[in-house]
């Protein structure tokens, strides 16, 4: 019964189990889908969605979200684009050009946020539309197409296997741990989404922390998009389109609080595992795509609904101690 407790009130080994049964599933289901090219494109796929909702994540922990992160990704894309074929950038220097536009519009969302007062749905519901209404009034709709060969390399080429994302992506999760773990900075940023009130009283900057989680969620938005480019080798106006719902449903899946206070990376892994998991098995399977949105926004809603069923589960348990004692 220890055991059983344990194993419920453990998200990542509920999530794991999860993905675990998914990926035997599958296996078992489609001759093609454990193929050397399968593999590849699936951990390509989980990483880029992984990025994503690490964007999501950092905003969901601190008590917020960041309903823009898609058209943030969307302007960091046509950066990219612009600054290597009409300014002739080299390519890590478009990327960091990229990487500094996603950084200032994270900063303007936490301005208006913190400075304002406006709450973060709103803010980030009308800079969505700022956004998205910049990238296609630059572009004018049109995609950029001359990027270097040598830009591709982590979207394109391979190690051990895996797309090169996939291990920038572990990369970046493993720091992300860390920082969530061993840090002054991630300690205060679960207390601001666990508490506000009581971060406050015990001397965190609270806006400060609210300013940072959107300027970390801006950064890493561009970042997607710039590793979208490396992938995709061009730069398409309409990247971010579909961002926001990958963006909540693997972080929501993979154990970020929606009311903040918790984050876990092995947990985003995972999450994203099990929606590009389901996302490919459908395609393998010959599922009708146009019911994809529904399946995720099912995936979302019962992922919501465990978490809620398991605190219910935590509540009870501390209620029979109480009364044991």
């Amino acid at each position: 019964m220890g055991n059983l407790d344990r194993l419920v009130r453990n998200k990542d080994a509920g999530i794991a189990l999860s993905a675990l049964l998914l990926f035997v599933g599958f296996s078992l289901s489609s001759e093609s889908f454990l193929s050397a090219y399968n593999l590849f494109n699936i951990s390509r796929i989980i990483a880029f969605s992984a990025f994503v909702a690490l964007a999501q994540a950092v905003v969901l922990v601190a008590g917020g979200m960041n309903l823009s992160v898609g058209a943030i990704g969307g302007l960091a894309t046509i950066a990219t684009g612009y600054g290597i074929q009409v300014l002739g950038l080299p390519g890590w220097l478009a990327g960091s050009l990229a990487l500094a536009i996603g950084c200032t519009a994270g900063l303007l969302n936490g301005l208006i946020i913190t400075r304002l007062k406006i709450n973060s749905f709103v803010t980030t519901l009308a800079t969505l539309f700022v956004f998205t209404g910049l990238v296609h009034g630059f572009s004018e709709g049109y995609a950029y197409t001359e990027i270097p060969r040598g830009f591709t390399f982590l979207g394109r080429q391979k190690f051990l296997g895996l797309s090169n994302l996939f291990w920038v992506m572990a990369l970046v999760l493993l720091v992300t741990h860390y920082m969530f773990r061993h840090t002054v900075f991630g300690r205060r940023l679960l207390a601001t989404g666990g508490n506000l009130e009581a971060a406050r009283l015990s001397g965190i900057n609270t806006d400060r922390m609210l300013l940072s989680s959107h300027i970390l969620s801006g950064g890493l938005a561009a970042l997607a998009a710039v590793l979208w480019v490396s992938r995709m080798g061009s730069a398409q106006p309409a990247t971010g389109k579909d961002w926001l719902i990958t963006s909540f449903a693997v972080a929501i899946v993979g154990g970020t609080g929606l009311a903040g206070g918790s984050i876990s990376a092995f947990g985003l892994l995972m999450g994203a595992f099990i929606i590009v998991l389901i996302k490919n098995g459908l395609v393998l399977l010959e599922a009708n795509v146009y019911y994809e949105q529904a399946f995720l926004g099912s995936i979302i809603l019962l992922a919501v609904v465990v978490s809620r069923l398991r605190d219910m589960y935590d509540e009870r348990l501390e209620e029979g101690m109480k009364n044991f004692v």
